[in-house]
């Protein structure tokens, strides 16, 4: 049986957009989630969160359906729109107060609070003035970060500076998929940027604060990437770095990839890039968040034929993956979640030793992993998700692999603690172990909550 360390932190994951809805109450300013959200067919079925799961009026039960799991930290995001309207100026006092009560909450329940403090929502205000590929946004981050410092750093276990900065660089400028649609590769570039040196201030403000004591990350969701034959290794090098080269080489080495400026050339120079910016990125973490969900597999595209587009863009459109015409995405074989995403946990295994080869000494944290699936509910009522089930013991075993091979795992959360708003494919997927009803928004737990309840219990995962 696989037993995980006593000291392995167990957790589950939601992100403010999502879950809270209560989108233009108590002084709470628009996002460009809210924005996006709202124009007509940019969002499956037109779904907004402006209800999500109705978190903010359901904090108690949803509170106490955390401490029901027995988990030892949750993972949340705080909505800077709720707590600084326009990205700037002094705090939103009710905005504030929900997070006071959260935080609180979670203390009198004996859970961990992992507070990230941006899940993607930008205040509209500062998109209006360019967004993360202007420098002024960074400088605003790192004046929000210090506020939160000042006011809950004394009571968060885990800071996290920033979720998945290659979604809102690449699919919110690049693809345009994501808010704020913008589909211009310079300018993704250029967010690429702005967020690493946002997450270095960040660090910087938080550690000024009473913060200082508690523990710094940032999340990435870092690309396993696989090439189809071993020709295809400049395509995986290529790939690489932009996914994740041009987050952990300025992050954790203070310089960003030559290679990935060789590559992005003829996007742009990255004049962006300022003296000192790199070394002022490159901030003392003390966990790196990862989040994983399935492979990348490439191959060196020569032009020839049609190209395949197995990474969700559609052929013709605006891609995320900037200056690489000459790389193809593979479709993987199955099985597969609802998302068209191959199960491969593998690549999990595969991608934590890379990061204890390369990064040796780092802890490392699943800030994320989880699926989505159809779960039908049955005629008793229940959801009996056996195919997540499935999908959460092979990723743990995958995990406790790493853990065996060396690496410095120190914890794992589901994503995600409830059926949620799923970005641009609105409430049509769900990844929850919780069921939400949209019409009542009654929580039912899964077959998944009981079994993960189980492991949390334990420490080990049933045979």
């Amino acid at each position: 049986m696989t037993t995980f360390p006593e000291s392995f932190l167990w957790g589950t994951a939601t992100a403010a957009y999502q879950v809270e809805g209560a989108w233009n109450e108590d002084g709470r300013g628009p996002s460009i989630w809210d924005t996006f959200s709202h124009t007509p067919g940019l969002v499956a079925n037109g779904d907004t969160g402006d209800l999500a799961c109705d978190h903010y009026h359901r904090l108690e039960s949803d509170l106490d359906l955390l401490a029901g799991l027995g988990v030892g930290a949750y993972r949340f995001s705080i909505s800077w729109p709720r707590v600084q309207p326009g990205g700037a100026g002094g705090l939103n006092e009710p905005g504030a107060a929900f997070y006071d009560r959260l935080i609180d909450g979670l203390l009198t329940r004996g859970i961990a609070p992992v507070a990230t403090l941006y899940h993607w929502d930008l205040p509209q205000e500062l998109e209006d003035a360019g967004g993360w590929p202007a420098r002024d946004t960074a400088l605003r981050f790192a004046e929000y970060a210090r506020l939160m410092g000042e006011r809950y750093g004394d009571r968060v276990h885990t800071w996290i500076t920033l979720n998945e900065p290659w979604c809102s660089a690449y699919l919110g400028y690049g693809s345009g998929v994501h808010a704020p649609a913008r589909t211009d590769p310079a300018a993704a570039l250029a967010a690429v940027h702005h967020l690493n040196l946002g997450h270095g201030l960040a660090v910087q403000a938080l550690r000024s604060t009473a913060a200082g004591d508690a523990d710094m990350s940032v999340t990435l969701n870092l690309h396993h990437v696989r090439g189809v034959s071993e020709a295809d290794a400049a395509a995986v090098r290529k790939a690489d770095a932009l996914a994740n080269r041009a987050f952990l080489g300025p992050m954790l080495e203070g310089a960003y990839p030559r290679d990935l400026i060789e590559a992005t050339s003829s996007v742009t120079d990255w004049s962006f890039v300022r003296d000192g910016d790199e070394a002022a990125a490159c901030q003392p973490l003390d966990v790196l968040g990862v989040n994983y969900y399935n492979p990348t597999l490439v191959r060196h595209w020569d032009g020839s034929g049609a190209k395949e587009t197995a990474d969700g863009h559609q052929d013709g459109a605006a891609s995320p993956w900037i200056a690489c015409e000459d790389v193809e995405f593979v479709r993987q074989p199955g099985p597969y979640t609802e998302m068209g995403w191959n199960i491969d946990e593998t690549g999990l295994t595969e991608l934590l030793l890379r990061l204890h080869r390369d990064h040796p000494g780092l802890p490392l944290m699943i800030t994320e992993n989880g699926a989505a699936f159809p779960d039908p509910v049955g005629q008793d009522g229940l959801v009996h998700d056996a195919d997540r089930i499935d999908y959460l013991r092979r990723h743990l075993s995958a995990v406790a692999e790493a853990i065996a091979g060396g690496a410095d795992v120190r914890g794992y959360f589901v994503w995600s603690l409830m059926d949620n708003f799923e970005w641009a494919h609105g409430y049509a997927k769900r990844f929850g172990i919780v069921r939400v009803d949209r019409e009542t928004m009654e929580r039912t737990w899964k077959d998944s909550a009981h079994w993960y309840r189980d492991v949390v219990a334990t420490g080990k995962l049933p045979e």
